[in-house]
């Protein structure tokens, strides 16, 4: 059994394509996906497509680019679904300094994202975090805020070294298509030294589409790609990969 720890099928894409998405990727040994996502809207969405499907599950929260559009009342109205049964985690939060290098954007996404980690201690929920070009304020706020549940640094981009200090606070990695891609040089040291016990695998489908069907709009269907990919770097049978990841989506879930 595979699980898709972070998928997107509440993307405008896959949307009302849901059943034949679960189809899809259930024929290719996929049985849990985690839907995430990333403001109140996409948040809403995953909670519905998770309430048709058994071993579908939600996540809910507020990106970090999405802060600059954030209006009065959505931490609240995220705050109501978290009370929700199929809602497993709070997510996608955290950082993102790619786009917004502001220094009162970086500030109101720190505060936005504390709030929200406040949230996932208070239903004791983990997180679902995303960050780019951002690594050592996450580091730094999850070692002063500490989340009870932990939960999963996803779509994992920094460095093998940054990798064991986010391992060392309890949280897993999220690996998923960058592993495959021929000049992902950091991205596969990261996967090959990783600890069994300490990463899952995703898509982020419709995005970070895996080799061989790069170009393509990414699907959970492809998550055998990613397994096999790090089996060949951790010199491991793919079965392991698959177990391993299972195992530790589980217990983090409480599954």
């Amino acid at each position: 059994m595979l699980i898709d720890s972070h998928c997107h099928i509440n993307d405008p894409l896959y949307l009302k394509k849901a059943d034949s998405y679960v189809k899809e990727a259930r024929a290719s040994n996929v049985s849990i996906m985690l839907v995430v996502g990333y403001d109140v809207k996409s948040s809403l969405d995953a909670i519905k497509i998770a309430e048709q499907f058994d071993d579908v599950y939600a996540a809910v929260g507020i990106i970090p680019a999405e802060v600059k559009n954030m209006h009065k009342g959505d931490l609240e109205q995220i705050e109501k679904m978290l009370k929700h049964e199929k809602v497993i985690a709070v997510g996608e939060i955290g950082l993102d300094y790619y786009w917004d290098k502001d220094e009162h954007l970086k500030n109101e996404q720190k505060k936005v994202f504390i709030h929200q980690i406040k949230l996932a201690n208070k239903y004791h929920l983990p997180v679902s975090i995303h960050c780019r070009d951002a690594y050592q304020d996450l580091l730094d706020i999850l070692k002063a805020h500490k989340i009870d549940k932990k939960g999963i640094i996803h779509c994992y981009s920094s460095s093998p070294e940054m990798a064991k200090e986010f391992n060392k606070l309890g949280y897993l990695l999220g690996l998923g298509g960058t592993v495959t891609f021929k000049n992902a040089i950091t991205p596969k040291e990261v996967a090959k030294h990783v600890p069994d016990n300490m990463y899952v695998l995703e898509t982020d489908a419709p995005y970070l589409t895996p080799t061989p069907h790069r170009g393509e709009i990414n699907h959970s269907k492809y998550l055998q790609f990613i397994r096999d990919e790090i089996a060949n770097l951790k010199d491991v049978d793919p079965s392991k990969v698959e177990e391993d990841t299972t195992n530790n989506f589980k217990k983090l879930f409480n599954l």
